[in-house]
């Protein structure tokens, strides 16, 4: 495959600058990074390099359409690969800053029952470039409306630790070259417990966030079906494991559906796994996003608050998420499914 904008080596970029002064290769480098946007605005170059640029590096990624929730502080990207595969990218804003959620594959193979992605099914693993590249988009849209990007999450479509050969140079990209520290950088996992054992050996350390959902097997093996491979109290052991070796906060992430994971026994499970790893985990409360291949719904707000109050006593951190853009179906894997959406650009 020919060189791509973010998909190129340092290295590589310098054989492709052969014949123009030293200096280029760290100024088109920072361009990429630190300017962004497209080789015609880097006007540290002279034309003729820019020109140049703009034909030998590519993007990956094409934008299809975007969604915006109704008050503007999320938007719902939806790209398309050069193959031909689509993904999501989420951009969420805050007063002075911005989070991205970035998928890590087209589609996804843990099948998953209450979500959109999972019951899509799985395509192909993204290519690092394909990955930094929405890091870099993001940063663009963020930028235009005086933020800036703080926080990457790899927690969008796909397993991230099903595709570590492109996510760990990815991870290390994102951290060097736009500069954001590990401790605000996420990876996500449904469980994949040797994933997170070679997570804890890299050298950043990146924040873990488990998918957990379910404090009991039972439960567990039928929202998660690779909890069946990696069953909990397995999965209990390398998060201990993970946290004493980082010295690093993690969190579990639950997303609440209305009876089947919401109960004061559900709550109370979930209690005692956290008191195995506290004061070193955090559990997010998320409120189901609607997806129309799964049969139920979200929590209710007495349901959640009922349930938090119960980590509240266990002297468990928590926080209830805020449902961003449950009408521009935020859920992973809804817009690529082609669910209706509110289209505010599109090509």
């Amino acid at each position: 495959m020919s060189a791509t904008r973010f998909g190129i080596e340092r290295a590589e970029l310098a054989t492709l600058l052969d014949g123009h002064p030293r200096y280029r290769l760290d100024q088109v480098w920072a361009a990429m990074y630190a300017q962004g946007g497209e080789p015609s605005s880097w006007t540290t170059l002279p034309k003729g390099l820019r020109d140049e640029l703009a034909h030998a590096l590519p993007r990956e990624l094409s934008e299809k359409a975007s969604s915006v929730s109704d008050d503007g502080d999320t938007i719902k990207f939806l790209f398309e690969t050069s193959g031909g595969h689509r993904i999501e990218t989420v951009l969420m804003k805050y007063s002075d800053r911005a989070t991205v959620c970035v998928s890590t594959q087209a589609g996804c193979a843990m099948g998953c029952s209450f979500c959109a992605t999972g019951q899509a099914g799985f395509s192909r693993h993204l290519t690092v470039g394909e990955i930094v590249e929405q890091v870099a988009l993001a940063k663009e849209a963020a930028a235009s409306t005086g933020r800036r990007l703080t926080n990457v999450v790899a927690m969008g479509m796909g397993e991230p630790l099903a595709n570590e050969d492109a996510l760990w140079p990815a991870m290390q990209r994102i951290h060097d070259d736009f500069g954001l520290s590990a401790r605000h950088l996420t990876v996500s996992t449904v469980g994949l417990i040797p994933g997170i054992r070679r997570l804890a050996e890299r050298p950043l350390p990146v924040t873990l966030a488990v998918s957990l959902h379910a404090a009991r097997d039972e439960l567990r093996n039928q929202l998660i079906p690779i909890n069946r491979r990696y069953p909990i109290r397995d999965l209990m052991n390398a998060c201990r494991d993970y946290v004493e070796s980082r010295r690093r906060r993690m969190s579990f992430e639950w997303a609440m559906i209305d009876g089947v994971n919401d109960s004061v026994r559900d709550a109370e499970e979930l209690a005692r796994l956290c008191r195995e790893i506290r004061p070193v985990v955090h559990v997010n409360l998320i409120p189901l996003n609607r997806t129309p291949g799964y049969p139920v719904s979200g929590s209710s707000h007495a349901r959640i608050q009922a349930f938090r109050a119960v980590l509240d006593s266990a002297g468990v951190p928590v926080t209830v998420r805020r449902n961003r853009g449950n009408e521009i179906d935020a859920a992973c894997g809804q817009l690529a499914a082609g669910q209706p959406i509110k289209i505010s650009r599109k090509t």
